[in-house]
């Protein structure tokens, strides 16, 4: 059931420029910390939401949650590989025989190394021990991903009289350099996941210019860390460098999402909404 701050949100933007009623957005890697959170950011503005992931399990789950949440809302869900063109064009015919109009892409799928509790890193590795396997692996997900989708739903987007939106979802990393000291002695923040996130940035700029006259904007946001149990050594060492002195929770970056997502940024295109606690101001 849709708790009462969600439905005062929802009354509220029926008369703004924030309302997507009648507009479906989709969302790549939806299953995920943020992903989930960027639909509940788009229900919370009336949009309709397709849910895309190629964890099934994971997908379903949090399709049932926000059915729970939203039961009046439309909320579409597909297994999706963002590194099979096959398997986003077979998207793309499926929606376009549902007669489904896109409005907007949230380019959010990437593989991630997380911080376990006794600080040891998943998925990483020296610099100088980096396997090209693993190298290619998270490009394909994390900017090959994003490119192929940005190609072929931005075609679904322009086909729209009235245009739409691509966000690209980036990192504080996409600015500034990971500081490797404030993890455990030897283990590093790998280098995948900035070089990644500084390409997101580039594709958003691309895109921004090459779809102008269509009436596409392209926006990257660019988060910081979120809190997501990590170790507490881990975040004491973190929230130095940050002047709000904490991790952001995952909800915090809702408001972001609509706004991107809707006509309250229409004059806005090719830039990185960055938002990180002041993480850069020392």
């Amino acid at each position: 059931m849709e708790d009462k701050q969600s439905h005062l949100i929802r009354n509220i933007m029926k008369n703004s420029e924030f309302n997507l009623k009648n507009k479906y957005c989709l969302i790549t890697g939806a299953s995920g910390l943020l992903g989930k959170e960027h639909a509940i950011a788009l229900l919370e503005i009336n949009s309709s939401i397709i849910l895309t992931d190629i964890n099934t399990i994971k997908l379903n789950k949090v399709k049932k949650e926000l059915n729970k949440l939203y039961p009046s809302s439309k909320i579409l869900s597909f297994k999706m590989d963002v590194s099979s063109e096959k398997s986003i064009s077979n998207i793309v015919n499926n929606l376009k025989k549902q007669k489904i109009s896109l409005h907007a892409l949230i380019n959010n799928a990437a593989l991630d190394s997380k911080i376990t509790k006794n600080q040891k890193m998943t998925n990483a590795g020296k610099f100088e021990s980096l396997s090209l396997k693993i190298w290619k692996k998270h490009f394909d997900v994390g900017l090959t991903g994003a490119m192929l989708c940005s190609k072929h739903f931005g075609k679904m987007i322009i086909s729209n009289k009235n245009g739409g939106v691509i966000i690209n979802v980036a990192s504080d990393l996409s600015v500034i350099a990971p500081n490797h000291k404030i993890y455990k002695k030897g283990v590093f923040k790998p280098i995948m996941y900035s070089v990644i996130k500084h390409g997101l940035i580039g594709l958003t700029k691309y895109i921004s210019t090459y779809w102008n006259s269509e009436k596409l904007r392209c926006n990257a946001i660019s988060p910081g860390p979120v809190e997501d149990k990590q170790s507490k050594i881990f975040i004491k060492k973190i929230v130095k460098q940050i002047p709000l002195n904490r991790l952001a929770n995952k909800y915090e970056y809702r408001g972001a999402i609509q706004f991107l997502c809707s006509d309250a940024s229409k004059y806005m295109t090719g830039q990185n909404l960055i938002i990180y606690g002041g993480r850069s101001v020392w």
